[in-house]
């Protein structure tokens, strides 16, 4: 009998044609990013946060226990020494307590995922971003590399980031973690510290094992970074992350991340921007970008200790003095808007009255804000602040101040044989009528405003327009 050679004969032959169709065809591999940013800035960001417009942030961890000042308490305490923070303590706590003494008193008792997954809906929220671990190195779910310092082992005894996980994604809503990259006092940080980072003991044996547990065992939807600030992304390894995170991960396909992997990479490098802490650019960025911003206007956490006056109002968020989310959109952003959680896992009043007022701004409007892109033309200033976004075909007007004669001007629209103006919430077309010194004049509802379904931020939608 002979012997056949392996890769001979017409088998072969069959196999070179199927690849040589399949090439013709333009069947292609999936593209490979390298570790580099030239390479990783150029992925295509994910369509979905572009559509999904607005998000809650939510900070949470034992800097919710003493509450007060910010959630940078400790690093106040210890790494500054402010008196204040050292008045407070003494006021409030033994001689000797420790910063680790507050772990077991961070509870989270009251936290059911269902009840804040039912809120963030309300509010119109699209994705939620939780804090996994910020700068004080607890984490809220079990680390392996974390050891007594986690949400599993100490205070809560449960995995609070897999809790609201499941929660959320019952509804839909997209998922992102919060991770800070640095730990003001772990002693492996200290070490890189001190010998000017040219070691990397902590991103070896805390950083990077963290980030890729909570991909694999999470598969967030988008990596909200931070903490970079004091070491260049060759410390970090980020790029030889976000190649990984790009090409090999369990979400390669649908993650999103932001800017903040090393210094001088923020508004650079990453997915989207978000530049610095409330970022609000004048004019239309060139690339997508974020607006992160806090209800309370002094801490990211919740502080016992905020009055009315730190509360940013219904106004400053979506319309008036700082329109906030309306501008964000109209500039091409996302919004997410912060609340802190106590240590018991609840979201006081005040949050949650802010975060239904956007939900009802929303349940009319929405249609303005998500899915949304830029208008040729932002912003309008005539008689009345007019900001504007598209959407497919239609051009939407959002003017924050009803004018007196209940005329509303504007300059930006080119009207055609086949305009139509209606404004959402309001059923039938308005009138309407050009000036060639004053432009478009839309003849809005003569209705007492208080019969209107929303308050401010009015939305006039504008079909067959250029």
């Amino acid at each position: 009998m002979k012997s056949r050679r392996v890769g001979s004969g017409p088998l072969l032959v069959l196999l070179v044609l199927l690849l040589r169709a399949a090439s013709v065809r333009g069947v292609q591999r999936p593209r490979r990013y390298t570790p580099d940013w030239q390479s990783l800035d150029s992925r295509p960001l994910p369509d979905w946060f572009d559509k999904a417009k607005f998000g809650v942030f939510v900070h949470w961890g034992v800097f919710s226990v003493p509450a007060w000042g910010s959630e940078w308490f400790w690093w106040h305490w210890k790494g500054e020494g402010l008196p204040q923070y050292e008045q407070f303590m003494s006021d409030n706590y033994p001689p000797g307590f420790s910063y680790a003494d507050f772990g077991p008193q961070f509870t989270a008792r009251f936290f059911h995922p269902e009840t804040w997954t039912d809120l963030f809906q309300a509010s119109g929220a699209k994705y939620v971003v939780l804090t996994t671990k910020h700068h004080e190195g607890f984490t809220n779910w079990p680390s392996p590399v974390s050891w007594n310092w986690n949400s599993k082992d100490v205070g809560p005894h449960r995995d609070l980031v897999g809790e609201l996980g499941k929660a959320l994604r019952k509804r839909n809503i997209r998922y992102g973690l919060y991770h800070s990259l640095l730990e003001w006092f772990h002693p492996l940080y200290l070490l890189d510290k001190k010998n000017g980072f040219k070691t990397q003991y902590f991103v070896r044996a805390k950083t990077m094992p963290e980030l890729y547990d909570l991909v694999n065992r999470y598969q967030p939807d988008l990596i909200w970074s931070d903490g970079e600030w004091e070491c260049p992304d060759t410390y970090w390894n980020s790029t030889e992350f976000l190649s990984w995170l790009y090409n090999d991960s369990p979400v390669k396909e649908q993650v999103v991340v932001n800017d903040r992997w090393g210094q001088n990479s923020s508004c650079h490098h990453g997915g989207y921007y978000n530049c610095q802490d409330k970022f609000k650019p004048e004019s239309l960025p060139d690339h997508k970008w974020e607006m992160c911003t806090s209800i309370d206007k002094l801490s990211w956490g919740f502080r016992r200790n905020m009055v009315m006056g730190d509360i940013a109002s219904e106004c400053e968020i979506i319309s008036v003095r700082a329109p906030e989310l309306v501008q964000t959109v109209s500039l091409g952003g996302n919004y997410l808007l912060n609340i802190g959680a106590t240590k018991d896992g609840l979201i006081v009043p005040i949050f949650q009255e802010r975060l239904f007022a956007v939900g009802k701004w929303l349940s009319v409007n929405g249609e303005a804000i998500y899915f949304s892109k830029p208008w040729r033309i932002q912003l309008e200033k005539n008689t009345t602040s007019v900001w504007y976004t598209s959407r497919e075909t239609a051009v939407y007007a959002i003017f924050l101040h009803w004018p007196k004669n209940g005329v509303l001007n504007l300059a930006s629209p080119i009207t055609t044989s086949t305009t139509q103006i209606t404004m959402l919430g309001i059923q039938k077309d308005l009138k309407w009528s050009t000036d060639p010194e004053e432009g478009l004049l839309i003849y809005l509802p003569q209705l007492p405003l208080f019969t209107l379904p929303i308050e401010f931020g009015w939305t006039i939608k504008l079909t067959g327009v250029h």
